[in-house]
């Protein structure tokens, strides 16, 4: 069984709805598929009611955006109760955030003429949708400003731009914290992508190993060779799961579903593990 755990709707940053990116799972060949929105489990029923017509199983997880010493951390959270204070506050803090840093984004290209107005911004957001630096892409592409979104991360909406805006993002160990109080397994996204921006180091990835982290994604399209050997080997010394997926996001990246993936031993293991929700959609095949 194919499985991919790392998939974005456009309740954040991806350009399909939960059910479209089941669907597309269906149609690569996944029989599971994990949704891990930013910040944000608004997309689970939809999905839960795709996975259920189209026999795929989902995942329900979510992915924080969090630091460490002022860097940049993703940690997945798998089968957490989204009922869970911790978690909600955290995601609240986040979330709203992520729209103060919007507007002040929004507010600065606007100034130097790479957008006419907010509402363009406002435009590309779906309801209920976290708000982030893709939808500003997307508004710029919109105006004619930049062909597609690579291009506009590429100048404008990248860290070292004048025109980025950090938001608030939790600590990683505050993180793996709160997502195992909910019951789930918290995994290290990507961790050693340093094309993206800086990286953390082992030793934080160590410390949130003895806080309770459960694995690390060591196969992702940000991952060379290299980096995948020293991901695993690095689980290895530190008795974390291994993980693979595609970072989904429709049309907003190049990924494709299914491109890396986990293995089902591992998946069983997370299942195991995970006490907050359950496995949506298609029961999994055994």
């Amino acid at each position: 069984m194919l499985i991919d755990l790392h998939t974005h709707s456009n309740r954040s940053d991806g350009t399909e709805t939960p059910a479209e990116v089941v669907r597309a799972g269906a149609a690569a060949g996944l029989g599971a598929l994990a949704l891990t929105d930013h910040d944000t489990v608004e997309g689970w029923a939809e999905a839960d009611l795709a996975g259920r017509e189209a026999g795929v199983s989902v995942i329900p997880g979510v992915e924080l955006s969090c630091q460490s010493r002022g860097i940049s951390v993703h940690v997945l959270a798998y089968l957490v109760d989204p009922a869970s204070e911790p978690l909600r506050e955290e995601m609240r803090q986040s979330l709203d955030s992520r729209v103060g840093r919007l507007r002040k984004m929004a507010d600065l290209l606007i100034a130097d003429g790479y957008l006419d107005s907010y509402e363009q911004v406002l435009a590309q957001l779906k309801e209920g949708a976290t708000p982030g630096r893709p939808h500003l892409a997307d508004a710029m592409v919109a105006a004619g400003r930049f062909p597609d979104r690579n291009a506009a991360f590429a100048d404008v909406l990248n860290g070292r731009s004048r025109y980025y805006v950090g938001h608030y993002a939790p600590d990683v160990l505050r993180a793996v914290e709160v997502i195992r109080e909910a019951g789930g397994v918290a995994v290290i996204a990507h961790p050693l992508a340093s094309e993206r921006g800086l990286v953390v180091g082992d030793d934080v990835i160590a410390a949130m190993a003895r806080a309770g982290l459960g694995g690390i994604e060591v196969n992702h399209r940000d991952h060379g060779p290299s980096q995948r050997a020293h991901a695993a080997e690095l689980a290895r010394r530190l008795d974390l799961l291994q993980t693979g997926a595609s970072d989904y996001h429709g049309a907003g990246k190049d990924n494709r579903l299914g491109e890396n993936t986990t293995a089902p031993e591992v998946l069983e293991e997370l299942l195991e593990r995970g006490t907050g929700s359950s496995a949506l959609g298609a029961p999994l095949s055994r």
